[in-house]
């Protein structure tokens, strides 16, 4: 762990310790795990009501000129050129051994006509990510960091309600789409997104004025602020990806099981398949004429036994077939569910294994994800 001293703080900060915020490092900053409320009820407030995260240590960026999504597209097995004008797209920054450098989003906010492709990528892994893309494609359209913007995501069924009080327009956002909108003179960039299997947004603001929008936000009756524990038992109940757990630079995408997430215009034919770092190993993995060896998939837990990441899973006959990569007791569904890597013989739905916890066997069943259903807003 990093000394407190030595960490970056966000925006939120002061709002954080006054609102009696447990914090701890993380990413290199000094950020909220939970506040006086707790986990549990923190999870349970964000799948009932409205919950507000500070997510302002991760990386956000511009990619500007007209050359910028066909550039953006050599990096990543992902449909860049095809996105519409303020739609959304999940990706996958990859090394030339196909493997994950990072996972992102990104929107189209109109690159062709002037505008950008906008891009929010992890908080560690930003640095290394701006790098990587500047060196790459930095000859073809600018790249441009933005530090000075801050980010909050608003989660849960009531996030809608509360957050077109103070903008209204933003309940016509659809799922995975963004618009430009203002707040008290704050220029605001807001998706309908986020990492929590709920409905949702994701604001991009200034750093001068996230701290009055915080605040203003968590004046409504729905929102209350929700730390890292309840974002991370979230999104591992919504079965997503936790870079540097789940995904790093020893997994690719289809050992990931992140197929959809490669649309088919960069896989199968045509003139944009492949051309992407990697690409012969991961569409090799993908037809099988380069089988994946390993599987991620969804487990839950027979007995109340929490089984955390590092946690080795065997077969039935006690032989090692891999490894949770993360784990909890989910709060929604009262089980432990994990998520982890399985020899593909073992990946299908049903299939009986073993997490060895303390050197006791806890029975586990390889199980679909997400383990609680997401209710995107798809409109």
């Amino acid at each position: 762990m990093s000394d407190q001293n030595s960490l970056l703080t966000t925006p939120l900060n002061a709002l954080h310790l006054e609102l009696g915020a447990r914090m701890v490092p993380f990413a290199g900053y000094s950020m909220p795990v939970q506040y006086p409320a707790g986990l549990m009820a923190e999870h349970a407030h964000t799948r009932n009501a409205a919950g507000l995260f500070d997510v302002s240590h991760m990386g956000q960026l511009r990619l500007v000129g007209p050359d910028a999504a066909a550039a953006f597209e050599t990096l990543m097995p992902v449909d860049v050129i095809g996105l519409g004008v303020n739609k959304q797209r999940y990706g996958l920054l990859l090394t030339d051994e196909g493997t994950i450098i990072d996972d992102l989003m990104f929107v189209n906010r109109d690159y062709a006509n002037g505008g950008d492709l906008f891009v929010i990528v992890n908080g560690a892994c930003k640095a290394g990510d701006i790098a990587h893309i500047q060196a790459k494609i930095g000859q073809r359209c600018e790249v441009i960091p933005m530090p000075e913007r801050a980010l909050l995501a608003l989660q849960g069924p009531q996030a809608v309600t509360a957050l077109q009080r103070l903008v209204p327009g933003v309940e016509q956002l659809v799922f995975m789409t963004g618009g430009a909108y203002r707040w008290n003179g704050a220029e605001l960039y807001i998706t309908r997104s986020g990492y929590t299997g709920e409905d949702g947004f994701e604001i991009s603001v200034h750093e001068a004025q996230a701290d009055a929008l915080a605040r203003a936000l968590l004046a409504q009756p729905e929102v209350k602020p929700i730390g890292l524990g309840a974002r991370n038992s979230l999104r591992l109940e919504a079965g997503l990806c936790l870079y540097g757990n789940d995904i790093d630079t020893t997994t690719t995408p289809v050992e990931a099981a992140l197929n959809w997430a490669m649309q088919k215009v960069r896989r199968t034919g045509g003139e944009r398949a492949g051309g992407f770092p990697g690409a012969d190993k991961v569409l090799g993995q993908l037809d099988g004429s380069q089988p994946a060896t390993r599987k991620r998939v969804g487990l839950i837990a027979k007995d109340r036994v929490p089984v955390r990441e590092h946690v080795e899973l065997q077969n039935t006959q006690g032989q090692r077939i891999g490894e949770v990569t993360s784990g909890l007791i989910g709060p929604t569904i009262n089980q432990p569910i994990a998520i982890g890597y399985v020899e593909p013989a073992y990946a299908a739905l049903g299939t009986q294994v073993n997490a060895i916890v303390r050197g006791k066997a806890v029975a586990m069943e390889v199980a679909a994800m997400p383990f609680v259903p997401t209710r995107y807003y798809r409109g």
